[in-house]
């Protein structure tokens, strides 16, 4: 069966490019053009990735984002925003979207972009292997995190993200390093979207996020699992 990619957003032409070559790509897409509908779509639906501008009328795309965040907590989201729009973007990401696309931008770059986060939020075929740390504990067969026994909800890329820090316990990873682990390739331009990331996982993780027990940050390089 088809994976469902929800595209949100106001303007009605980039909703046809992007339908188009998702369409092409052997996805079902649905559609909305406000924040309310795609709610109402999305509670419905249940699709596997939504597209989401962050500028939509009414709920907009953080607001969006929040509420079905709550719902669907590991739904894969991704952004289009507007390249000036960098505290939107880093605040979108906190709030747990999984990657983000400017506009304007190539629809062919946004389909491999939700081809790399489905393949994350599915997992790669991968022996049964458990990571743990105190009460810290990540099964990438079952993709799920446990701490002191409750399972922790996180997206496909912090999953990823902490999956790969937690393989080399003590080792210095730089963002770039990150990046190439979640998408397969480092963009420069997105490396502090690493920042946000680390900054939800240390939220969910930490007793006390400011003074990391886990995740670690080594100055002028990225972040290392303190095991």
């Amino acid at each position: 069966m088809a994976q469902k990619i929800l595209v949100v957003d106001d303007e009605i032409q980039i909703v046809r490019v992007v339908r188009g070559y998702l369409e092409k790509a052997g996805f079902r897409v649905l559609t909305a053009t406000n924040g309310q509908e795609a709610l109402f779509v999305a509670r419905d639906e249940k699709p596997d990735l939504v597209v989401l501008d962050l500028q939509l009328p009414g709920i907009d795309g953080l607001e969006f984002t929040r509420r079905i965040r709550a719902e669907q907590p590991q739904l894969a989201i991704i952004m289009l925003t507007a390249r000036v729009d960098e505290m939107d973007r880093i605040l979108g990401l906190e709030l747990g979207a999984d990657d983000y696309v400017t506009k304007p931008f190539s629809p062919r770059e946004l389909v491999a972009r939700v081809r790399a986060v489905l393949r994350r939020a599915q997992g790669e075929p991968a022996p049964a292997e458990v990571l743990e740390s105190g009460t810290l504990v990540l099964d990438k067969g079952r993709r799920e995190v446990h701490k002191g026994g409750e399972v922790v909800d996180l997206t496909p890329t912090e999953f990823e993200l902490l999956a790969t820090l937690m393989s080399a316990p003590g080792r210095a990873f730089s963002r770039a390093d990150l990046l190439e682990s979640v998408q397969g390739i480092a963009f420069e331009a997105y490396e502090r979207t690493v920042d946000a990331h680390v900054k939800n996982l240390r939220r969910k993780l930490e007793e006390d996020p400011a003074n990391p027990q886990y995740i670690g940050t080594v100055r002028g390089v990225g972040y290392r699992f303190n095991d």
